[in-house]
């Protein structure tokens, strides 16, 4: 690929940094998407369901011919493509608006094809409620990330806070029967293992990424051994938690299409929406945030004028952990009703995807998971309208679109400056 190219105004005072890493990322997608239309074509119409059962204000079934609407699709794909081009070629970052165009006549498009001739509705409704329930965990997982990162510490063990906490608050749960017990056992839990994590690499300064993996093998192994020895033999008193119900926010879930969607979620759903701008605004408009950047920045500089470097990661990692907490509780007490062996599948490393993909931010790390969480819930979707894509294609998009994000396909990330390096007072 080529090397990024800089452009420099006249006066010598701003410098441009302009990848072309986009235009690339635009140009495979589209040239995939045109050998799917090209090589399985499909007939008949597609039907988009816009509206579920019960809703006070209903919109009505739309249907579409598959193949018409994929190819527009294509057509408004490749125009985004060569305008990104351009910009590139006028040494000018691809504008936001180009991606999102993109990405919805793509999505459109694909939908279109997928269900061209079944006889199903694609349910617009449970395409984007399903999309938010999956990302759940992978929103709390990447604001953790970002709060760890931002005061310089690497949080590779967001997976082993993800299942710790989910095996936590299964147990204090089922003892309990209250769902409020097993989140708040599951953000305890979330602090813990960030506790260990901050211990070795804040005060002993051992290798971040290291310490992260061992976290994340030595809590697999813990949770697989108590699980086969002490929830299985008790699984009726120790695993079978009760879960969070969807509560319906009166109005607000009776608007067209989102608010089925958005606001017919359970608690630790709406706790999300809470967390998310709480997050945001902790970091960017409190000193506390402003302090925990300028130690993941520069360390040095920040405990020159009296800030504590090592306290400040401290409490920003275990607040990262507590967050991190939040969404493993998700998988035992709103998703199913028991803990699984490894039942988060990956789900933390997809979230330091998040992390990356989002550039250390915390509203742009949220849309980044809930982007993989959409991509995760298209493969319920298209196996219930037939669409002729393998089950197991649409099971590893989701690491497709995190490998794509980690590799930079993206557009230019820097963390912070003295992310993953220990401070040593001289």
């Amino acid at each position: 690929m080529s090397a990024p190219t800089s452009s420099v105004s006249q006066d010598l005072r701003h410098v441009t940094v302009v990848s072309r890493k986009a235009v690339w990322a635009y140009g495979i997608v589209t040239a995939l998407y045109l050998l799917l239309l090209l090589l399985a074509p499909r007939e008949g119409d597609a039907n988009f369901r816009f509206s579920a059962e019960g809703d006070w204000i209903r919109i009505p079934d739309v249907s579409v011919p598959g193949m018409t609407v994929a190819w527009v699709g294509a057509v408004v794909m490749i125009a985004v493509t060569v305008a990104a081009f351009l910009y590139i070629r006028r040494h000018r970052p691809a504008p936001l608006w180009l991606a999102v165009v993109f990405a919805v006549f793509a999505l459109v498009g694909f939908l279109a094809w997928a269900g061209a001739g079944s006889p199903r509705d694609f349910s617009v409704v449970r395409l984007f409620s399903g999309a938010i329930l999956l990302a759940v965990p992978l929103v709390f997982g990447a604001l953790g990330g970002v709060i760890g990162e931002r005061a310089g510490v690497v949080n590779i063990a967001i997976e082993a806070q993800l299942l710790a906490s989910a095996f936590t608050a299964a147990i204090a749960a089922s003892i309990t029967d209250s769902p409020i017990v097993g989140l708040i056992a599951a953000i305890l839990a979330g602090a813990l293992v960030a506790l260990v994590l901050g211990v070795f690499t804040i005060t002993y300064r051992v290798e971040q990424v290291i310490v992260g993996v061992v976290l994340n093998v030595l809590v697999i192994g813990l949770t697989s051994f108590f699980y086969s020895q002490v929830l299985v033999p008790e699984a009726q008193t120790l695993n079978s938690t009760t879960r969070f119900r969807p509560l319906a926010i009166p109005v607000l879930s009776e608007i067209p299409i989102l608010g089925p969607a958005v606001f017919r979620q359970s608690v630790l759903v709406y706790l999300m929406y809470l967390v998310v701008p709480l997050v945001w605004f902790a970091l960017f408009r409190t000193k506390w945030g402003l302090r925990v950047r300028a130690v993941g920045e520069h360390p040095k500089a920040a405990d020159t004028v009296g800030i504590r470097v090592e306290r400040t990661r401290y409490i920003a990692v275990l607040i990262a952990g507590a967050v991190v907490g939040l969404g493993g509780a998700y998988y035992t007490v709103v998703s199913v009703s028991s803990f699984g062996k490894e039942m988060t599948a990956g789900a933390g490393f997809i979230a330091l995807a998040a992390v990356i993909f989002g550039k250390w931010d915390p509203l742009r790390a949220t849309l980044a998971a809930l982007l993989f969480g959409f991509a995760s819930n298209l493969e319920g979707a298209l196996s219930v309208v037939g669409a002729p894509v393998p089950s197991q294609f649409m099971l590893m998009l989701p690491y497709v679109v995190t490998l794509l994000a980690v590799a930079g396909l993206v557009g230019r990330s820097r963390a912070p400056a003295a992310d993953g390096v220990p401070y040593v007072k001289e």
